[in-house]
């Protein structure tokens, strides 16, 4: 793409999760170019990611999160032909501050003056390479984050303000929640997420769904998500989309009849709906995909094509389709694709 924007993400092993993958199919979905990379690595190699979260403890928790896959090696990287720089936070900024190759990396970056994005412990980095940590957004909320980075790099937003509503549940996948709920924060949406039985400020536990070569998905413990809303007093009316995360949660909430009533507003008054994964168990039990053409993970195949829609496969992975108001994918690998997809339904863009 002529002028597209190209972003470089410093990994190593052990970084925060959501800090990694966030920000990855964030910029990707906004259209931007993003290169990971890993000292001692190349492209095709993975990271092992962390999964930090606040329980009441005096500091954080940390669980195995999600293998996160690089996509260039970073022996061939040059600054110059980069944009910007995002550094993820965790535990691998605690080693990688001490690679000369990394700080003699950052230093270039910061003596091009191009926008460096930092959160968490990535600030370690910009220390170590003696950054001045005031002119970049270094800050410790992701979506402010991502949001002062694509400001720095030039991006025009337009449809912003648009009121989202997610469908949570105990167990939906980790990224399947955060990353759109994130990435559309970082728009200026205003964006709530609401579970059955439960109020705002409470939490649900997510599952980490890997794919680590077995005969179906693995699956390990993530982060707690927080709600915003309450479910109960839920309008749909006064929002303008739906997003239905996947993971396990489906398959309860699929029986619960506030949650088919929710669903089948939004589609009865063809407002965008996107639904991922195992979310369209939700969508197959409310109804509302005869005639539709989607996709979803293989094994809710059978649900799609009993509810009377078109089974379209998800040949690679990471595709993701659009039939009228209704956004689908397979899993979170089509994250940039099924936000973007979304976003066009929503009549949100970014520009640079």
């Amino acid at each position: 793409m002529a002028g597209q924007k190209r972003v470089l993400l410093l990994c190593g092993d052990y970084v925060e999760d959501y800090e990694v993958m966030v920000p990855f199919q964030a910029l990707l979905a906004y259209g931007l170019s993003v290169d990971a990379v890993c000292p001692g690595k190349k492209a095709g190699d993975i990271c092992r990611t962390a999964i930090h979260d606040l329980r009441g403890h005096q500091t954080y928790s940390e669980s195995r999160g999600h293998n996160f896959a690089l996509n260039a090696t970073f022996d061939e990287i040059d600054a110059t032909k980069y944009d910007g720089l995002v550094i993820p936070g965790g535990r691998a900024p605690e080693y990688l501050a001490v690679d000369d190759s990394v700080v003699a990396l950052v230093k270039k970056f910061e003596d091009l003056k191009k926008p460096i994005a930092s959160i968490c412990h990535g600030q370690l980095i910009l220390a170590a390479a003696d950054v001045n940590q005031t002119l970049w957004p270094s800050v410790p909320v992701m979506e402010t984050c991502i949001h002062l980075f694509i400001n720095a790099l030039g991006a025009k937003i337009s449809g912003s303000g648009k009121r989202i509503l997610f469908l949570c549940g105990d167990y939906m996948e980790d990224y399947e929640v955060m990353v759109p709920f994130q990435s559309l924060q970082a728009l200026d949406c205003h964006v709530d997420a609401v579970c059955p039985g439960k109020k705002a400020g409470e939490t649900c536990p997510t599952a980490v769904h890997d794919f680590e070569g077995d005969q179906t998905y693995s699956e390990k413990p993530g982060h707690n998500f927080t709600l915003t809303a309450d479910f109960e007093s839920v309008n749909p009316s006064s929002y303008d989309g739906l997003v239905i995360p996947g993971g396990r949660a489906p398959e309860y909430l699929a029986l619960n009849d506030k949650v088919i009533q929710v669903v089948k507003e939004f589609m009865g008054s063809n407002k965008p709906v996107a639904s991922i994964c195992h979310g369209q168990q939700i969508l197959s039990a409310a109804n509302v995909l005869k005639g539709k053409k989607c996709t979803a993970y293989p094994a809710v195949k059978l649900n799609v094509v009993l509810a009377g829609a078109t089974w379209l496969e998800p040949e690679p992975i990471h595709r993701c389709f659009t039939d009228g108001n209704l956004v689908t994918g397979a899993a979170w690998p089509g994250h940039p694709e099924f936000v973007a997809q979304f976003m066009v339904l929503l009549g949100l863009s970014v520009s640079f």
